[in-house]
């Protein structure tokens, strides 16, 4: 059975995919999925793994994240393997062979929160194709002007050098060096970007390419968000060398696990080495 929405949506959003970067899937997740995807973010919550900590330390509000759990898959299984949620990024891809990258959770609350920075994903991430994807979905509502925010076409290039996520400059660099171009200050003439946003309830997905520029939107004091974002790969993925020994220094991503997230393992590959590795779960064909 195939989610809401790609009953007889599926080649539209796929070419919405192909040429956006991200589509939004109003009612995609039925109520045993949903209940699912609570489950497994209550888990990532009671169970901190070693990229777990504050975002933005020292700003208002609690905006908390985790994420590539080495240990998380087993409490995901039923979600991934027993849905129709992986045939999302299936979908899309218009492949049948789709594969778990990681899992990311994040909470937002209490007093307002400054809007996170626009960035592309891929940048902190030693890959490259597209078959990528990034599923983002919120267990609580949220209004538009409170949601994630895309520059629509923006994966199509170039990767900009990525923010660092520094809550003291928050345009400073990640990278050294010419070899990545400054990221637009997209705040400063939003007019001139085509920003796409949706107002999200649960049950609703957005679905973005890693390389399409994307931020968050301030949360206001009193509102709480909890939402949860899943990594997909299929069969065009490939290995790209990054700086900071293939993986960014920044977001958790190098966090010290012992090496044993197969994300840490892949970085070492060299660019144009087929993005595999038997330590990500295979999720289709099962």
């Amino acid at each position: 059975m195939k989610p809401m929405g790609l009953e007889s949506d599926s080649e539209t959003l796929q070419k919405a995919y192909a040429e956006d970067g991200v589509v939004f899937i109003p009612g995609a997740l039925d109520a045993r999925t949903l209940q699912l995807t609570e489950t497994c973010f209550n888990w990532t919550l009671e169970n901190p793994g070693p990229g777990a900590g504050p975002v933005l330390l020292g700003t208002p509000g609690t905006f908390y994240q985790d994420q590539a759990n080495p240990d998380s898959f087993p409490a995901y299984r039923e979600l991934l393997c027993d849905t129709p949620l992986a045939d999302i990024p299936a979908a899309l891809f218009g492949c049948t062979d789709i594969w778990l990258m990681y899992e990311q959770i994040w909470l937002k609350e209490g007093a307002a929160t400054r809007r996170t920075p626009w960035h592309q994903d891929l940048p902190y991430l030693p890959a490259a194709g597209d078959h990528l994807a990034v599923l983002w979905t919120c267990l609580d509502a949220v209004e538009k002007e409170q949601s994630l925010e895309f520059v629509r076409g923006s994966h199509k290039g170039p990767l900009y050098n990525p923010t660092a996520f520094n809550p003291d400059d928050i345009a400073a660099n990640l990278f050294d060096g010419p070899d990545w171009p400054p990221l637009p200050d997209i705040d400063a003439v939003p007019e001139d970007f085509p920003i796409l946003s949706w107002a999200m309830q649960p049950g609703d997905v957005i679905v973005f390419h890693p390389a399409t520029l994307h931020g968050g939107a301030p949360t206001r004091e009193g509102i709480r968000r909890r939402s949860l974002s899943l990594r997909f790969f299929g069969e065009d993925a490939w290995c790209a060398a990054r700086p900071h020994d293939g993986m960014a220094n920044v977001d958790g991503l190098k966090h010290d696990d012992g090496g044993r997230h197969p994300l840490k393992k892949i970085a070492l590959k060299p660019t144009g080495a087929r993005f595999r590795h038997p330590d990500f779960p295979r999720l289709r064909p099962q």
